[in-house]
């Protein structure tokens, strides 16, 4: 729920206009989108600029998590919390600070809340609606057939409808919890104090993130994973290089941990029972962070009705084209979809206009299977991959060659002291296919990208050697990886058989 004041007013101007005055339905829609969230806005304004008449509904606010309780606000949180650290690890470069660095945190949430709001207008009311053409309604949308969605008391038709309602924060059934009070990513950015004492309960991307931003901002911070790993999906190597980087950060890590109740108020301080290996322990408190997974939001949409198949646990179901049971009817985003990212949602929903208005039968359809989708958890070190990691590989029979540069031998990683970290790809073994990636250190977002191109465009490992790069760069680790790969192709065999030619050719 966003604050009404300052900047967060002029967002709410955009996302969620006071007075704002649903349209008269305009006859039966090409396509009517529920969920104004990254894949709903990317569908209604893909499908609008091609040509066809859309409908766009939110109960909520325009922009979705991503813009109002996501990605938005948890990278301004954290570019301010990783320039305190630079500024305290400064003195390793040469440079002298007079006193200690401090922080403002009102003015860091401020800032937080003035880039969420510059950001805002390309996902606004207005520009959707006179820009674009889309109509749009506020209000809970809810299909009351196959072919119809009510929304605030108006009947809407439609020749093909896209559920994109998202996700919300999964929230642990813990005795004591509810009582006691806790944040999630819904309302950790109204925070107008920084916590004393701050409780994470989760190892996962969103965990990590905020534990280390409010650690390095000055919070006494316990991260707390079931799991043996934080970051399951990712490399376990990459998921030491950050857990040792989170212990230099002040923040206790507790692993194989979990939590078992809760005592306190909302208030005040809380009481945190812990358990591992039935040793159990306690731990007070002032916020508790529950950051465990994702949750699709299905709640009164009536699929039922329209003959729309769902999980609570993994939510809309779909096919490898996202339609669902009901061939009129697509779904898109973390709504039904396993990588509950951003960057997948907008490319889901355009695949998502292609097979709704386009495609005739199986004919030009876009598959989810095909989508090459990286990710990154944008903590410090970042942590990057994209395709199947080793164990992946090991799990589907997959036999796989590794690669691995690490920056403590990059010429420019040394050059700016940021020299922990690698990239380590992968390879089916006797080829130069790649099959996955993972990249962690300084600017592991960035750089991934280059190999997910290679990756999707079928370009080999031993063809990234011959891409020139500037020098120096972080990015001439994924040329040297490929340097590498073209060595081993360099068999004794053919070595001498090269030896043998330029004998001859003397």
């Amino acid at each position: 729920m966003l604050r009404e004041s300052g900047s967060d007013q002029q967002l709410l101007d955009l996302v969620r206009p006071p007075g704002w005055r649903n349209p008269v339905p305009a006859g039966r829609y090409n396509l009517v989108v529920i969920g104004a969230g990254t894949a709903g806005l990317v569908t209604a304004a893909g499908a609008a600029g091609l040509g066809a008449r859309v409908a766009l509904i939110e109960k909520a606010e325009l922009g979705g998590d991503c813009l109002n309780v996501g990605c938005v606000p948890s990278k301004s949180l954290l570019r301010s919390a990783h320039a305190l650290a630079e500024i305290r690890e400064a003195g390793a470069l040469g440079v002298r600070i007079a006193g200690e660095a401090s922080l403002d945190f009102p003015a860091v949430m401020e800032r937080m809340r003035a880039v969420r709001a510059r950001i805002a207008p390309n996902d606004s009311a207005a520009r959707f609606s006179e820009e674009l053409g889309v109509d749009v309604f506020f209000g809970a949308g809810r299909f009351v057939d196959g072919r119809h969605v009510e929304v605030a008391g108006q009947r809407l038709a439609f020749r093909k409808a896209v559920i994109a309602t998202g996700a919300r924060a999964a929230v642990p059934p813990i005795p004591g919890l509810a009582e006691a009070g806790y944040l999630t990513n819904e309302n950790v950015f109204d925070l107008q104090a920084l916590p004393e004492r701050l409780l994470v309960l989760g190892g996962g991307p969103l965990g990590c993130e905020l534990a280390q931003a409010f650690g390095r901002m000055g919070a006494r911070v316990t991260l707390v994973e079931l799991a043996d790993q934080f970051l399951g999906r990712e490399d376990p190597d990459a998921a030491r290089l950050l857990l040792e980087q989170l212990e230099r950060d002040g923040i206790e890590v507790r692993l194989a941990t979990s939590l078992l109740r809760v005592t306190g108020s909302r208030e005040g301080a809380k009481t945190a029972t812990l358990t591992k290996g039935g040793r159990e322990e306690t731990l007070i408190c002032d916020q508790i962070l529950v950051a465990v997974g994702r949750t699709p939001n299905l709640e009164g949409l009536g699929l039922e009705v329209a003959g729309v198949r769902s999980d609570p646990r993994t939510g809309v179901q779909i096919d490898d084209s996202f339609r669902t049971h009901n061939p009129h009817i697509y779904a898109a985003g973390d709504v039904c979809m396993a990588l509950k990212f951003t960057h997948a949602a907008d490319f889901a929903a355009r695949a998502v206009i292609q097979n709704a208005l386009f495609a005739v039968g199986p004919l030009g359809r876009k598959k989810l299977s095909a989508l090459t989708i990286p990710w990154c958890t944008y903590t410090d070190p970042e942590i990057a991959h994209v395709g199947l990691g080793e164990a992946e590989a090991q799990a589907q029979g997959i036999q796989v060659e590794t690669f691995l540069r690490p920056f403590a031998d990059v010429d420019r990683a040394i050059a700016d002291g940021r020299e922990g970290g690698f990239v380590k790809i992968l390879v089916k073994a006797g080829s130069d296919r790649i099959v996955g990636a993972t990249v962690a250190g300084y600017g592991a977002s960035d750089l991934i990208g280059e190999i997910s191109v290679a990756q999707a465009a079928g370009l080999g490992l031993g063809a990234l050697a011959g891409i020139i790069h500037p020098y120096p760069t972080r990015a001439e680790a994924i040329r040297q990886i490929g340097d590498a790969y073209n060595r081993t192709r360099v068999t004794p065999t053919v070595k001498r058989l090269f030896a043998s030619y330029l004998r001859w050719r003397r």
